[in-house]
């Protein structure tokens, strides 16, 4: 049941009522609004990472229909970041907008299940694929074999390049996953070289393998067990900062075959052609959410796209679906160039549920979209030289930078907060404040917060550590501050898997190959594999 929540505009959700409407067919947008660390230890299974940080600023791009049913939650009990968030929507005009009564305390107490990680609808579905498909992989020591013998094979990483620079496989070559349809043919030189496709850990490797299979590549095709975390187990060597990438010729006499064979994959998963005409009208229809996704190369996008489209890599938006829209139920548009890349694209989002098409006129259509924006309140941002002297003079600065940006380095007596803690910092409303943030938007959303506490005096500054050095003023680290328990803005499991804690990356596979045992039936029955 609802129940309206006084002197706001917004209503109270209960459980199973939410629950209910995550399954009925109809659009909504389940926000977690807490920051990314809380979202990445315990979330609701179909939540977009939204946090109060960062809600202004991403919510139109995740959520662009103004009248869409929206759910935010928070811890339950005494945190009131939920409310705080559904009153910034309800601002920015958001009409439908409900509170999770009890927050995620209340869902568990009530017998529903909560999921740690991040992307976890897209990492349970890899899970899944693999069960469904049987994609054959292989191990970390016998592809070291066959590679110091010599055999005739190429190491594919499906990740995106500067994640592949991190650390990589010895000899691999950066190829995201949304590229493989166009370029793995020209990687690999011969039917008979076998391709070995690897990520970080599991969903990536299963995907994009499964991706040249499903395309009728003849060569032999494996995941590598665990990527690069898997290998790094096994106690072989990593490489980091490799450079080997794809390149960008592509010989044109071949694309229209890369495309039939593409059109033809996609063809078997009922993955709709779009005309320009007809998404045209999508986009102008204000019941439903249509998201309009480039599927190309950052350098392909960055050279220009259609009109409210957004960069959405092929294998990302696989990936990680909830980093580029939060609507459950929306209507996904995906365009490349040529015709490989997207129905490729289309065919994964569809099998995960989604109603997803090709737009057929690709980035050569005609659209005319005005993307939706939200107009941050305006707020002076200061020069490094006029933060040198504001903070001569006695201002107070307060970083609101991730916490791991403030122990590397930060300016000696700076503050660390994060928004929606930022009354605990009992700040002296009779000095000015300047926010030290990565961008100016987010400086000015927080800078509300701050005037509701009686602060007037509030300026920004978006420098970084070397600016601030070379205008003299101090820097300095505190690697332990703010403690761990602080830094609700940081996943430590997550992240610590790729620092050389070999603990946090078995806890992360373990956490991976375990999902499919944690969804329910309604769950798993939302995704859609072809009968086989």
């Amino acid at each position: 049941m609802m129940h309206p929540t006084s002197n706001h505009s917004f209503a109270d959700v209960d459980s199973h009522t939410l629950k209910q409407w995550l399954h009925d067919g109809h659009e909504i947008a389940l926000l977690d609004v807490r920051e990314h660390g809380q979202y990445g230890e315990s979330h609701l299974f179909y939540a977009a990472p939204v946090p109060y940080s960062r809600l202004e600023v991403d919510i139109v791009r995740l959520a662009p229909r103004r009248d869409v049913r929206v759910v935010v939650y928070d811890n339950g009990g005494d945190d009131v970041t939920a409310a705080r968030a559904a009153r910034a929507l309800n601002a920015l005009g958001y009409g439908q907008v409900h509170r999770l009564a009890g927050g995620i305390a209340q869902w568990q107490q009530d017998g529903y299940a909560a999921f740690a990680g991040v992307n976890v609808p897209s990492k349970t579905f890899g899970e899944l694929a693999e069960e469904v498909f049987h994609t054959p992989r292989i191990g970390a020591r016998e592809l070291a074999e066959r590679q110091r013998r010599g055999d005739d094979l190429i190491v594919l990483d499906g990740r995106p390049y500067a994640e592949y620079q991190k650390m990589s496989i010895p000899g691999g070559i950066c190829c995201p996953n949304g590229e493989l349809a166009l370029r793995a043919h020209t990687l690999a030189g011969s039917p008979e070289t076998t391709i070995v496709v690897n990520c970080a850990g599991r969903t990536r490797s299963i995907i994009g393998a499964q991706t040249l299979i499903n395309l009728g590549v003849p060569n032999p095709v494996y995941a590598l067990e665990n990527g690069t975390q898997g290998w790094y187990l096994e106690d072989l060597q990593l490489e980091h900062g490799a450079r080997r990438r794809y390149g960008d010729d592509i010989a044109q006499e071949e694309v229209p075959a890369l495309a039939q064979r593409s059109a033809q994959l996609a063809e078997r998963h009922g993955v709709p052609v779009a005309s320009a005409s007809q998404v045209q009208a999508w986009l102008r229809d204000a019941a439903r959410s249509t998201f309009l996704c480039d599927v190309r190369s950052a350098e392909e996008f960055e050279q220009g796209s259609l009109p409210g489209a957004q960069h959405t890599p092929g294998g990302q938006l696989v990936q990680a679906t909830d980093q580029y829209l939060a609507v459950r139920g929306a209507r996904i548009v995906v365009f490349d160039a040529e015709g490989v890349r997207a129905p490729v694209v289309a065919s994964w989002l569809r099998q995960m549920g989604w109603d997803a098409c090709v737009l057929k006129e690709g980035a050569q259509a005609t659209l005319a979209h005005d993307a939706p924006a939200a107009q941050a309140p305006d707020v002076s941002v200061l020069t490094d030289a006029a933060l040198a002297a504001a903070l001569a003079q006695g201002a107070q600065a307060v970083d609101i930078r991730p916490s791991m940006r403030y122990r590397a380095s930060h300016i000696a007596g700076a503050r660390w907060s994060v928004r929606p803690r930022l009354e605990r910092l009992a700040l002296d409303a009779a000095r000015p404040v300047v926010l030290l943030a990565e961008e100016a938007a987010l400086a000015a959303w927080a800078a509300g917060d701050l005037r509701a506490l009686g602060i007037t005096d509030i300026k920004a500054n978006t420098g970084t550590p070397e600016s601030w050095s070379a205008h003299g003023i101090a820097l300095e680290s505190t690697p332990a501050l703010p403690p761990d328990g602080e830094c609700i803005d940081y996943l430590f499991f997550v992240h610590d898997r790729h620092d050389g804690n070999k603990a946090a990356a078995r806890q992360y596979l373990a956490w991976e190959t375990n999902l499919v045992k944690q969804i329910d039936e309604r769950e798993r029955a939302a995704y859609r594999f072809p009968a086989r």
